[in-house]
């Protein structure tokens, strides 16, 4: 959510505690079209990053792909710029 937050996909989202297993409560703005998860979580390295984008995405100008790396959860346009790998999360466009 986070990364969608950061990306201009969603406007806000807030935890609500109902003392049992919570809520997520996620202001949408119109912009997302489909989010999906990946499973299992399968590895990639930042040279293998352009095969993950043709294969979840509908093009390569919108859309991200989550991926959690050494440096945290960030997209799959950040983790090629910081040249590291990890495991796919999943993707939104």
């Amino acid at each position: 959510l986070q990364v969608m937050l950061k990306n201009g996909y969603i406007n806000e989202f807030v935890l609500v505690d109902d003392h049992r297993a919570g809520k997520i409560v996620v202001s949408l703005n119109g912009r997302l079209n489909k989010c999906g998860v990946i499973s299992p979580r399968y590895d990639f390295s930042h040279h293998e990053v352009e095969s993950w984008v043709g294969r979840l995405l509908p093009s390569r100008l919108f859309g991200k792909i989550v991926v959690t790396t050494s440096s945290g959860i960030m997209d799959h346009e950040e983790a090629r710029r910081k040249k590291v790998g990890g495991k796919v999360l999943g993707f939104f466009y």
